[in-house]
């Protein structure tokens, strides 16, 4: 199939706060396999970053991480457009126009806009607010038909949806609605400390995340601490969180089902269980680590990356910005 026909892959993340086990396995792991039958974009969203308040010189500094970290998680930028989302001015220029065609009731149903609102009262700002139309933004401004996202960020995607559906009956065909790629056995990773929430980049307990460039030593210690039951059986239960929990980082490490883990740790208890754990997820993370090391030291080739990703981001936008532009009655000279 030509470059031209392949179909297009989008995903961005964050560049606030270190990433986790949870973005790796819910996420960037997932980015690679794309790369061969598909166009694939993947942006270090910090425009998102800034609806709650960073610190610049952090920001700047998690900027270039974020990008080191797609490519030592496999993503090879030769086969891959890896570029940093306020670098291509059109995702700006959309979101506002997407703004336009967006209603207030869909975006205050948003459930990110109520947690965020909750954990940041202080700054409930109108890019907040706004958010999932800039992401609605990203994914459609590259005609993408596939978005690897995590299942906290399906209703940003459904409104993604929604917002192209809406834009093209009032216009005629301008966006491919994209469909979403939710992997079934990395889902969602939970907090070690509290097995019924989300394990987040942002938890004030360090001992709740794992980190993907967290040392052998720590993750293992984290592993060891983590919240389980009183009862000693590695069973994957819905009355059992932490335990299943563990079951799921482990199955995703060591590429076992859940039959087997249990029959694995039949007998044993959480003990071992959770050291096993440890070891699978340091070990697996090992190479990523390295390479994450070799890459950083290098700012230069991360900039050259960013400015030939940014690029070639750039021709795709401008091309889908011609047409929005036209259609809605803009002067294009």
């Amino acid at each position: 199939m030509a470059e031209n026909e392949k179909k297009v892959v989008f995903s961005g993340v964050q560049p606030s706060g270190n990433l986790t086990i949870g973005n790796y396995l819910g996420a960037i792991k997932n980015f690679s396999r794309f790369s061969e039958e598909y166009k694939t974009f993947y942006c270090v969203v910090e425009l998102h970053a800034i609806t709650v308040r960073q610190v610049p010189a952090e920001l700047r500094k998690r900027t270039y991480e974020t990008l080191a970290l797609y490519m030592a998680c496999g993503l090879d930028p030769t086969k891959n457009t890896l570029f940093v989302q306020s670098h291509v001015p059109q995702h700006a220029e959309l979101g506002w126009m997407l703004d336009c065609y967006t209603m207030f009731g869909e975006l205050s149903r948003m459930t990110q806009f109520k947690d965020k609102s909750a954990k940041h009262s202080q700054n409930i700002n109108a890019g907040l607010f706004t958010y999932p139309t800039l992401m609605a933004a990203d994914i459609l401004l590259y005609q993408t038909d596939l978005v690897p996202v995590g299942i906290d960020q399906k209703q940003h995607l459904e409104l993604a949806r929604d917002i192209a559906i809406r834009f093209n009956q009032l216009y005629g065909d301008t966006f491919r609605v994209p469909e979403g790629y939710i992997p079934t056995d990395t889902m969602k990773i939970m907090s070690l400390a509290e097995p019924t929430a989300k394990m987040s980049k942002s938890d004030t307990n360090q001992n709740a995340v794992v980190y993907i460039l967290d040392s052998k030593d720590d993750i293992i210690r984290k592993f060891k601490r983590a919240v389980t039951d009183s009862d000693t059986r590695v069973c994957f239960s819905e009355d059992k969180p932490g335990v299943s929990n563990l079951m799921t980082v482990y199955r995703a490490f060591t590429g076992k089902s859940f039959e087997e883990i249990e029959r694995e740790f039949d007998g044993r208890g959480y003990g071992d269980f959770k050291l096993a754990v440890g070891e699978a997820c340091a070990d697996g993370l090992a190479p990523v680590r390295a390479e994450f090391d070799r890459l950083i030291k290098d700012k230069a080739y991360l900039e050259e990356v960013m400015k030939a990703g940014a690029q070639d981001a750039f021709v795709n936008a401008r091309r889908t910005m011609s047409k929005v532009r036209r259609k809605i009655g803009f002067v294009n000279i």
